[in-house]
C-alpha cells in the first residue's frame, strides 16, 4: 500500500519537484478504488476456494466412511466365512489335514481328532507331519513303522501322486486315507472311517453267495465251487453230487405255517452240515426245500452209501421247531463225476434226474443216476403235456365199480374211478397218471370234475345206491374241499348221505390234528367217510381210535392170499371184529374168486368189490347194470 502511494506521489510531482495535491488526491483515490476492487476479487476467490476445499473435505469424509463400511462388511464376511469354514470342516464325515510345503500342519478338523482319540492340545497348527505321526503311534491309533509311513506319504507328495489307501487301526477299524498334493508343495489328506461300509459290502458279497435263511452256500456259490472241484478230480477218484429234496415240505408250510417251515429248513441245514467229513466237501441250499451235497475224494461206492445213510438219519430225526417236533424225510438223487459226466450242467442234470427217479419210486429213498432215466423223464414230461391236453379237451371219463353186499348179493354202491383213453397208447392206468396229476397240482381240477360228474350220475341211480369218491391228499389239504362237496351236492341234487369219501392214511399222516378237524367238518355236512387201503400204513389202528369212520376198506393185499393156509384170514377177521366193535362196516377190495367171496362172507365182511362181480364200467353201462340188478338179478358173475 505504501509503495502504491509512493508511486502515485511520484506521478503527481512536476519537474520542479512540487506535488500537485489535487492530482495526487485523484491518483490516490483511483489507486485505492483499484486496490479495493482487487481485494474484493481476492476475497471472492478465497471464499470460492474455501467452499471447494470444504466440498472436497466433505467428499473425502463420505468416501472414507464408505470405505470404512465396506472394510467392516468385508471383515464381517470373512469372519462369517471363517465360521462357516470351521463349522463345515468340523462337521465333515472325514477327518481333514492340510499341510504346507514345510510339512507343517495348517488345518486340522475336529473329526480327525475324535476319529483317533487325540488331544487337541497336541494336534494344532504348526506341528510337523512327523511329530503328528509319532503322536498317533504313541496314542495307539497307528499300526506299522513311523518312518516307513512318513516316507511313503512324502514320496507320493513329491511325485504329485494322488493316493488312496486303507489302513487298519489297532482296534479293528478300517480307515480310508486320500492324499492330494497341492501346487505350493503342501498336501491335503482326508481320513474316512469306512468300517461299516466295508462290513455292509462284505455282507452284500456274502448274501450274493450264501443263503440268507440257512447261511449255507447258495446256488451261485454251489455252482462256482462245484465247477472248481470238477476241474481237479484226481486220477482214480470220483466226486459225488447229492441232490436232496425234502418230501412234502409244502404241507408243513400249509399246516404249521411258514415260520415253522423256515425253522425246519434251518434245522435240516445244520444236520446236513454235520454229515460231511471231507476237507473239500460242502452243503448248499439250492432254494425252497432243495439242498445239495458235494462229496470229494470218493474212492468206493460204499463211501457215497455211507454218506446217504448219514443224511437220511439226520433228516429223519425229529426237529425242534418253535415248540413243535417236526419229522420229515427226503428223496435223494446222486450223480458221480467223471462216471456220469464232467460238465457242470450235465452232472447237475443227471443228479436232478436221479432225484426225480427217487421221488417217482415213492419218495423217502435215493437213486444213483442211470442213462435210462433221461428217457423216462422225457416220457413223463410228454405224458404230463398229454394229460393237460386231455383235461382241456374233455378226454377223461369216469367209470364206476359196483360194491356188493356179501349177505344178500345186493349192490350197495359204486366207486367212481377216473379213466383216460389215450389217442395213441389206449387206456392209461391211473397208477401212471394220477401221481403226475398230484405232483403238478392238476389233481385239484381233476378231483373237482370227477366229484361233480359222479354226483350228477349218482343222482339218477336208485335211492339206495351210494356213491364213493376218492379224495387225494392234495385235494384234502387245499382248504376248499368242503365247499366243493357242498357245491357238487347242491348242483346235482344228490343227498349228502349217499356220498362216501374215501381217504388214505396219506391224508392224515402229516398233520392229523388239522386233518381230523376237516373230517369232522365233512361229517357235519352229512357225507360218509371211509378209510381206504386199510392195513397198508403204520398208523391205521391209531386213526380208527381217533376218528369214527363209517367204513374200512380192506386192501387187496390181504384178499389175495386169504385162502392160503398161512394166509391173511386171521388179519381180515381181526379187522372185521374191530370194525364191528366201533360200528363200522367193512369192504374187501380186489375179490376175484368164488373161494375168496365165500371166505370173506364167512369171516363176517360186509361188502366186496372186484372182478368176480364186475369191473369198473362207464356210466351208461353201470346204469344198465343197476337197472337189471334192481329187477332181481343177484347172481355173482
Amino acid at each position: 500500500m505504501h509503495r502504491l502511494v509512493a508511486k502515485q506521489i511520484a506521478k503527481a510531482t512536476d519537474a520542479s519537484g512540487a506535488v500537485d495535491m489535487n492530482k495526487l488526491a485523484a491518483l490516490v483515490g483511483s489507486a485505492y478504488d483499484e486496490f479495493d476492487r482487487d481485494r474484493r476479487r481476492t476475497d471472492r476467490s478465497m471464499s470460492l476456494m474455501i467452499e471447494e476445499i470444504d466440498a472436497i473435505n466433505r467428499n473425502l469424509e463420505l468416501l472414507v466412511a464408505k470405505r470404512t463400511s465396506e472394510l467392516r462388511a468385508r471383515e464381517e464376511d470373512l469372519r462369517a466365512q471363517n465360521m462357516r469354514f470351521d463349522v463345515a470342516i468340523n462337521n465333515m464325515a472325514q477327518g481333514l489335514l492340510l499341510f504346507d510345503s514345510s510339512q507343517r500342519l495348517i488345518v486340522c478338523n475336529q473329526r480327525f481328532i475324535e476319529m483317533y482319540g487325540l488331544s487337541p492340545h497336541a494336534v494344532k497348527p504348526g506341528c510337523s507331519f512327523r511329530d503328528l505321526v509319532v503322536y498317533r503311534k504313541e496314542a495307539g491309533s497307528l499300526k506299522g513303522d513311523v518312518d516307513d509311513y512318513c516316507a511313503s506319504v512324502l514320496r507320493n507328495v513329491a511325485q504329485g501322486n494322488i493316493t488312496h489307501r486303507i489302513l487298519e487301526t489297532v482296534d479293528g477299524r478300517s480307515i480310508q486315507i486320500v492324499s492330494q498334493p497341492l501346487s505350493d508343495g503342501g498336501w491335503v489328506a482326508t481320513h474316512e472311517d469306512i468300517t461299516e461300509r466295508r462290513r455292509a459290502e462284505e455282507r452284500i458279497t456274502h448274501l450274493a453267495h450264501y443263503d440268507a435263511l440257512t447261511d449255507l452256500p447258495n446256488r451261485t456259490q454251489f455252482h462256482e465251487r462245484l465247477k472248481r472241484e470238477l476241474a481237479r478230480i484226481p486220477e482214480g477218484e470220483q466226486l459225488a453230487v447229492l441232490y436232496i429234496d425234502i418230501d412234502e415240505f409244502k404241507s408243513v408250510n400249509d399246516t404249521l405255517g411258514h415260520q415253522i417251515g423256515d425253522e425246519l429248513l434251518k434245522s435240516v441245514a445244520v444236520s446236513l452240515g454235520r454229515c460231511v467229513r471231507g476237507a473239500d466237501d460242502f452243503v448248499a441250499r439250492l432254494g425252497g426245500d432243495e439242498f445239495a451235497i458235494v462229496q470229494t475224494a470218493v474212492k468206493t461206492p460204499a463211501e457215497v452209501s455211507d454218506l446217504v445213510t448219514r443224511v437220511f438219519d439226520a433228516i429223519r430225526e425229529p426237529h425242534e421247531c418253535l415248540g413243535h417236533q417236526v419229522t420229515t424225510d427226503a428223496s435223494i438223487g446222486i450223480a458221480l463225476a467223471p462216471q456220469h459226466g464232467t460238465d457242470l450242467d450235465q452232472i447237475l442234470k443227471n443228479a436232478d434226474l436221479a432225484m426225480y427217479a427217487a421221488k417217482s419210486a415213492g419218495r423217502r429213498t435215493y437213486r444213483f443216476f442211470q442213462p435210462a432215466m433221461d428217457a423216462q423223464v422225457n416220457t413223463r414230461r410228454k405224458l404230463e403235456m398229454d394229460l393237460r391236453q386231455a383235461i382241456s379237451d374233455g378226454g377223461l371219463e369216469v367209470y364206476y365199480q359196483p360194491c356188493m353186499s356179501l349177505q344178500d348179493n345186493r349192490i350197495t354202491g359204486c366207486e367212481a374211478l377216473l379213466r383216460w383213453r389215450h389217442s395213441e397208447r389206449g387206456m392209461i392206468s391211473p397208477a401212471e397218471f394220477i401221481p403226475i396229476a398230484e405232483e403238478t397240482g392238476l389233481i385239484n381240477q381233476l378231483g373237482e370234475w370227477v366229484l361233480m360228474t359222479a354226483c350228477m350220475a349218482a343222482a339218477t341211480w336208485p335211492d339206495d345206491i351210494r356213491l364213493a369218491v376218492n379224495v387225494s391228499p392234495v385235494q384234502f389239504k387245499s382248504g376248499t374241499l368242503a365247499l366243493k362237496i357242498i357245491a357238487a351236492l347242491a348242483a346235482s341234487g344228490l343227498p349228502a348221505s349217499r356220498l362216501e369219501l374215501e381217504i388214505t392214511e396219506a391224508v392224515l399222516i402229516r398233520d392229523d390234528e388239522a386233518a381230523l378237524v376237516i373230517l369232522h367238518q365233512l361229517r357235519a355236512i352229512g357225507v360218509r367217510i371211509a378209510l381206504d387201503d386199510f392195513g397198508t400204513g403204520y398208523s391205521s389202528l391209531r386213526y380208527l381210535q381217533r376218528f369214527p369212520f363209517d367204513k374200512i376198506k380192506i386192501d387187496r393185499c390181504f384178499v389175495n392170499d386169504i385162502a392160503e393156509p398161512d394166509g391173511s384170514s386171521c388179519i381180515v377177521r381181526a379187522v372185521v371184529n374191530i370194525a364191528a366193535a366201533r360200528n363200522m362196516t367193512t369192504t374187501a377190495e380186489g375179490v376175484e374168486t368164488q373161494q375168496q367171496h365165500e371166505l370173506l362172507r364167512a369171516l363176517g365182511c360186509a361188502e366186496m368189490q372186484g372182478y368176480l362181480f364186475s369191473p369198473a364200467k362207464p356210466a351208461a353201462e353201470i346204469q344198465r347194470l343197476l337197472s337189471s340188478h334192481a329187477e332181481g338179478s343177484t347172481a355173482v358173475a
